[in-house]
């Protein structure tokens, strides 16, 4: 019996995340302080968690995950398996290119986004903290955030983009049975929120709107913190926990990757796949090749431009040198939300700009990309979210390529999510009555 599920046993879960900052080429350029106003790294150090930040700024190659937080990732489903796709491969013909995905839609709320919710709650417990306030754009990351905070006895609030909240009502129960406020953004709880709702009643919202929000409520209430889902250091570093089981899941078959695939927003799971696998790269202890895929509704890393710029449209945050299109810019929506930010991951955007991450950007309305996912759904039988179907889309065609040059090549895409609560995108995208 050939298995298809490559398993790790639980006493060889991570002990360490992994920090790639320490084997970059050249340094990552720092967070600067924009020319006028209030401190903005001031601002972070008294709105988020501390041991976070402490992380941000880490040159540490290994940071030790305390084993309360191991225990947590236990109760999650960790270590989560890695997958051969042999029906997809019979399906498309394969006879040269091998496919494999990662699991992380198995978590309990269905998403990647639990290994991190559940070291910032931790963290932020630690800390005294009460109310972690976050922001999310197709949900998964306040989901995941509702979840944590609930296993570790904390209240959340999650501002929310509005367009997705408007036909997402299950994830917003989903959150809500977890005791999560959740309002949609722009709201009117904050200034910021006003704003934009002054301008346009019926504003469709942004993930740079819902970050705004999100760091001015949780700096005027007392006890409470920010939590972000993607882009910055710390994120990425607790997600590398994916990357690293899945290079020791490759050594039990005796396999290894030439190319990691994931969908990109901002980075957090494309990131948690490939940054461990990259730092060997740097290190020359392996040669592999990297692919973000995205969403034309935000290709920040295939047309943005490699600057300092804000994460959030209010100016809250310091300025991050990224691939960005700019933190006012103006994104249709999209049914993956959760790729639709305007900036990429400082740690990704530098590997991008040094060549060792490309990028491919899929049409707007996300026919192309959603037709993949029923492939795969059709023959591997995970019904996956939106985002991760981009993955997917990239992780087949790149297959075809070599299949076409007779290029034998092994190709890992990271699931990044479940797609049980996303029917109605797959209904409306792919016709089907």
């Amino acid at each position: 019996m050939k298995a298809n599920q490559i398993v790790l046993p639980l006493e060889e879960l991570p002990k360490n995340w992994y920090n790639i900052a320490p084997d970059l080429p050249e340094q990552l350029p720092p967070p600067k302080e924009p020319e006028g106003g209030p401190s903005r790294m001031e601002f972070l150090g008294e709105t988020m968690i501390h041991e976070c930040l402490k992380q941000e700024a880490s040159l540490d190659r290994w940071i030790p995950i305390p084993e309360g937080i191991r225990e947590l990732y236990i109760q999650a489903g960790r270590p989560r398996p890695l997958y051969r796709a042999r029906r997809l491969e019979n399906h498309l013909g394969l006879k040269k290119a091998r496919l494999y995905y990662k699991r992380e839609d198995l978590s309990p709320t269905g998403s990647h986004k639990v290994n991190t919710a559940l070291a910032q709650a931790y963290f932020a417990a630690e800390e005294g903290k009460t109310t972690l306030v976050t922001e999310t754009g197709a949900g998964q990351w306040g989901s995941a955030l509702s979840y944590a905070a609930r296993l570790m006895g904390l209240q959340c609030r999650v501002f929310w983009v509005r367009a997705v909240y408007e036909w997402k009502s299950d994830r917003r129960t989903f959150m809500k049975m977890l005791g999560a406020t959740v309002h949609a953004s722009p709201s009117k709880e904050t200034e910021v929120g006003q704003q934009f709702l002054r301008k346009n009643p019926k504003h469709q919202g942004s993930l740079g709107i819902a970050v705004s929000e999100g760091l001015e409520k949780a700096n005027l209430e007392e006890d409470s913190v920010y939590c972000l889902g993607s882009v910055l250091n710390h994120v990425l570093i607790q997600q590398s926990i994916i990357g690293l089981e899945t290079i020791e899941q490759f050594k039990r078959v005796d396999d290894e990757p030439d190319l990691i695939v994931g969908c990109l927003g901002g980075g957090s799971n494309f990131g948690g796949i490939a940054l461990p696998f990259a730092g060997e790269v740097l290190k020359g202890k392996r040669e592999c090749s990297f692919l973000a895929a995205q969403s034309e509704a935000a290709p920040n890393l295939v047309k943005g431009e490699y600057r300092y710029d804000f994460g959030d449209v209010a100016e809250k945050t310091p300025l991050l040198k990224m691939y960005t299109l700019g933190h006012r810019t103006e994104m249709v929506p999209i049914r993956a939300d959760g790729l639709r930010y305007h900036a990429a991951a400082p740690l990704i955007s530098t590997l991008r700009n040094q060549g060792l991450v490309k990028a491919v950007a899929y049409p707007a309305d996300e026919r192309l990309v959603m037709e993949a996912a029923r492939i795969f759904f059709q023959n591997e039988g995970w019904l996956i979210a939106p985002e991760s179907s981009y993955a997917v889309r990239a992780g087949i065609d790149e297959a075809l390529k070599a299949e076409k040059a007779s290029q034998e090549k092994v190709i890992c895409m990271n699931i990044s999510g479940h797609g049980f609560l996303d029917i109605e995108a797959y209904r409306d995208k792919l016709n089907i009555e």
